[in-house]
């Protein structure tokens, strides 16, 4: 143990590590600190400082990262939302600042705009909406959705919706009008919005998988332009999308059946 009370050297960290992972590389601890998902302190002359919420925090991080195919971007997210890693000042606004940000919520009644759906759209309940704008106000997301202002906080707190600032605004994408309003759909029935929290984890565990697939053609002296590179992982995504929905289709007809 190192002679600072309560921390430990990065050789020190690797060897818990190896205790649950024997293949993990220091390189890796060094790694994810460059992408954000540690924050070792520092000593007086420069040497990384682990505490043992460091370690907990690379512990969850190679296991969402190498069993459950989480992507790094969202691994960081999760680490956030566990309480493992500290929320970072918002100095820009970047999409994933916003989300991180704290939560926007709604404590009254927002004034109906304008209609901003198209025609398809019969009612504000209705799941089936198709946005004609890119970017909507929050206002707008719950006239549009049928939302009510506490299943808003709900579904943004769970990172179901996510807001983007524009020029100093919060807003929400046509992606997010979509989520919320197929959400509204199922709340509507009764359903506890954890559990809807818990499908955008799986949504985020696909996405693992598509980046582990697609790895080497972002390997060194692979030899592909980043235009092909891009038009392969797309290829592989729309595939594992439909090999997905094969499947839940089969477990779903084998569920009714049971």
């Amino acid at each position: 143990m190192s002679v600072n009370i309560g921390t430990m050297r990065i050789g020190e960290v690797h060897a818990q590590l190896r205790k649950f992972y024997p293949d993990i590389e220091l390189s890796k601890i060094r790694y994810y600190e460059d992408k954000g998902l540690v924050e070792p302190s520092r000593s007086r002359k420069g040497y990384r400082l682990y505490s043992e919420r460091d370690v907990d925090c690379l512990r969850e991080a190679i296991r969402l990262a190498q069993e459950e195919f989480v992507p790094l971007r969202v691994v960081r997210l999760r680490l956030l939302e566990q309480g493992l890693l500290s929320t970072p000042n918002v100095t820009s606004s970047t999409r994933q600042v916003a989300r991180e940000a704290t939560i926007n919520v709604i404590s009254t009644s927002a004034p109906v705009p304008a209609p901003v759906v198209s025609s398809r759209a019969s009612a504000a309940h209705d799941a089936d909406i198709t946005p004609i704008k890119q970017y909507f106000t929050t206002s707008e997301l719950l006239s549009t959705t049928g939302l009510a202002p506490e299943e808003f906080n709900q579904l943004q707190s769970l990172g179901l919706i996510i807001p983007v600032v524009i020029d100093n605004e919060t807003m929400y994408g046509a992606l997010e009008i979509r989520v919320a309003a197929l959400s509204r759909a199922l709340l509507s029935r009764g359903v506890d919005a954890r559990l809807l929290g818990s499908l955008r984890r799986i949504a985020e565990r696909e996405v693992g998988v598509i980046d582990e697939l697609t790895l080497p053609l972002r390997q060194v002296g692979c030899e592909l332009s980043r235009g092909e590179i891009l038009e392969i992982s797309a290829e592989v995504a729309r595939e594992v999308t439909a090999l997905r929905s094969v499947l839940v289709e089969r477990e779903i007809a084998q569920y009714l059946q049971g």
